[in-house]
């Protein structure tokens, strides 16, 4: 079997495990699980029914994590499972030294409420990355970062792909940017899909719900030898600890790692499916999924300029991720999202002038001529 023919077959495999209606374009809240992961999580609870013991089950973990560290690059012992993007973040945010954090006003929520519920705590202060004027929507740059940054700035907060715009943050300008700070990324709209080097940052927060198509529940947080030595599991709870099952009425001294910021047992469930998806990623590698979603987005947006629809996303192939946003009249979006439903797409309202299309490795054309013959229709 040449290697070619291997990379194939395991794009073919990957691709087939996958179920959802062709028309599905909403990766960017939600990306279906496959089969595989659907199949891991029946074994699991099926296996859990009948009474198999905890330490038995919880081994999912240990393969989860050996899987993050892979693909993640950061090292086994800097990385942690999550049940989500928020609560990781929660656990940056607590667990930073005093001082300021810069952020732009225009994050997804979970990137504002941890910094903001720090605030409120007295942990920290926020530094609202200044607007751009007449750009709402104007992207995270190291310029725009470099700006912000003062005397008491001890971290900055950024998302790896705007979810908004899929507009692509240039991770190694704000490494450089920020220095010596830590820098904080929500990779959830890319991790999995995007072909980046994730260890320029200190603290990388993934939630497995959206691209890795894992399901909810799943994620994990990744961390720098720099973040190690500066975050406190301000959060953490008993299992974050040594001797953890030595009940004896005494707080333990915290773990030497990123395991510290654990608050309890998990769900093995969620590891076992967050291990297989990734798994699954790895079966074909990042680079050929990104390159599918990269070829896909590119067609959706040729396509959307040839019907004259306004495309709110980068369109260069290197700005930008699986999410591509079309511009509708103003005060049209809901009727233009009723008659997406129609034909068979779900998608994503932003406001009342935009829809959010996000496509994945397992998007066909069909998909796209169905986005065009309504997007692309008169009025």
């Amino acid at each position: 079997m040449t290697a070619g023919v291997g990379a194939s077959s395991a794009l073919d495999a990957y691709l087939a495990s996958f179920a959802e209606p062709v028309g599905y374009l909403n990766f960017g809240s939600y990306g279906p699980p496959s089969r595989d992961v659907v199949e891991t999580i029946t074994r699991l609870a099926t296996a859990a029914s009948a009474g198999v013991p905890s330490s038995g089950l919880h081994a999912e973990d240990e393969r989860a994590l050996a899987a993050v560290a892979r693909l993640s690059g950061f090292d086994r012992s800097g990385v942690a499972l999550a049940s989500s993007t928020s609560l990781g973040l929660m656990q940056i945010a607590f667990g930073l030294p005093r001082g300021e954090v810069v952020v732009s006003s225009a994050e997804f929520p979970s990137n504002l409420y941890a910094w903001w519920r720090s605030e409120e705590a007295g942990l920290t202060t926020v530094r609202p990355l200044p607007a751009v004027p007449g750009q709402p929507l104007a992207p995270v740059t190291p310029e725009r970062v470099a700006d912000a940054i003062g005397p008491d700035t001890v971290a900055v907060a950024v998302s790896a792909v705007d979810f908004r715009t899929g507009t692509v943050a240039d991770l190694a300008g704000l490494r450089e940017a920020v220095g010596d700070r830590l820098l904080v990324v929500d990779g959830i709209q890319g991790f999995g899909v995007l072909d980046a080097d994730w260890t320029l940052a200190d603290a990388l927060v993934v939630g497995g719900q959206k691209w890795l198509r894992a399901g909810w529940g799943t994620g994990f947080v990744a961390l720098s030898s720099r973040a190690l030595s500066r975050l406190r599991p301000v959060l953490g709870g008993w299992t974050g600890v040594e001797g953890a099952s030595r009940y004896d009425g005494v707080p333990h001294e915290p773990l030497p790692g990123a395991q510290r910021l654990s608050v309890t047992n998990g769900s093995p469930f969620a590891s076992g499916a967050l291990a297989t998806a990734l798994e699954q990623v790895e079966s074909v590698g990042v680079d050929a999924i990104a390159s599918r979603i990269a070829d896909t987005a590119g067609e959706l947006i040729a396509r959307l300029g040839a019907a004259d629809v306004p495309v709110l996303s980068p369109t260069a192939r290197s700005e930008r991720a699986g999410i591509v946003v079309a511009g509708v009249p103003a005060g049209s979006a809901q009727s233009v999202g009723a008659r997406l439903e129609a034909a068979g797409v779900t998608a994503t309202l932003h406001g009342d002038d935009r829809v959010r299309l996000s496509v994945h490795a397992t998007t066909t054309p069909t998909a796209l001529d169905a986005v065009v013959s309504v997007l692309g229709a008169p009025a």
